[in-house]
């Protein structure tokens, strides 16, 4: 292994600009009959429209989202509520969490009428975001050089897939169809270090930010085609993870792999440049 990796000994942090991004949009859930909501603060839900209040929210109570004639309704004391609108916007009013699917979530929930069914996204800050990720891809237990890989992976897969779930409404699905996603409740201390020393670093090839596919591992060496394409920054390298076997896709980053190469000494960046060739790190500007 040392052999395979003495190209990683030395490595300059190559600092480019890249285009900022402030914001995300999560699809929570999509095309569904109704929505559980709540805030932990007191909060109120926006018509999208007329950006006037159309319904307050009392904090640590919830509220039923339904479909009704088009238009969203809301329950509230064994009765429902017509908003008059297809299309709101729902956040606490002051610092706070908004719940939906029985987790807490920072931003707000922006939920609208889409071919007749509720669909519910969280608009959230993109590092925000990345806290409910962290977490959820990899275990928080797991090598602090690792997490950090992890981050910036997620970081860049975000970013250069934005508005991928477009015909939706939103940028990417919670789930691992795109990345894992918990929210605030999956946050832990640790991994929100982790975001906010790695803050805007994202991977790069030829000058664009790259989709940083990562998998649990590959089963012994990574595979160099994404969904029957090749990208000139994914080479089949050992992805030393032999001892788990193959679990998800295998393409770019082995999640089991970065953990035992943090074990043995090696950084975040060394990981990354190793199971992404010939790429570079760059910052987002504020």
């Amino acid at each position: 292994m040392k052999k395979i990796l003495t190209i990683l000994a030395v490595i300059a942090l190559n600092l480019i600009t890249a285009s900022p991004a402030n914001a995300i949009k999560i699809g929570l859930l999509t095309q569904v009959d109704q929505a559980g909501i709540g805030t932990n603060v007191n909060g109120r839900i926006i018509d999208v429209h007329t950006n006037k209040t159309v319904c307050t929210l009392d904090g640590m109570k919830g509220y039923i989202i339904v479909v009704y004639n088009g238009k969203l309704a809301i329950k509230s004391g064994g009765h429902y509520y017509n908003l008059g609108t297809e299309s709101v916007v729902a956040k606490p009013d002051v610092d706070g969490y908004i719940s939906t699917k029985g987790k807490w979530y920072r931003g707000k929930l922006m939920l609208k009428v889409s071919n007749g069914k509720l669909t519910v996204i969280n608009d959230v800050d993109l590092e925000d975001y990345l806290k409910g990720v962290l977490p959820s891809e990899m275990p928080s237990s797991w090598e602090y050089e690792a997490l950090k890989a992890q981050a910036i992976a997620a970081r860049s897969y975000a970013l250069a897939n934005l508005g991928k779930q477009a015909k939706y409404g939103y940028d990417l699905k919670d789930n691992t169809e795109d990345q894992a996603y918990g929210g605030a409740s999956a946050e832990t201390s640790k991994t929100n270090k982790v975001i906010d020393e790695t803050e805007g670093l994202v991977l790069t090839y030829d000058m664009k930010i790259i989709s940083a596919y990562y998998s649990a591992s590959a089963g012994g060496m990574t595979n160099t085609a994404a969904w029957g394409s090749s990208l000139p920054y994914l080479h089949s390298v050992p992805s030393f993870d032999d001892e788990v076997g193959k679990k998800g896709h295998g393409v770019g980053m082995s999640q089991n792999g970065a953990n035992n190469l943090a074990k043995q000494g090696y950084n975040a960046y060394q990981i990354l440049q190793y199971f992404y060739q010939n790429v570079k790190f760059a910052k987002l500007n504020n």
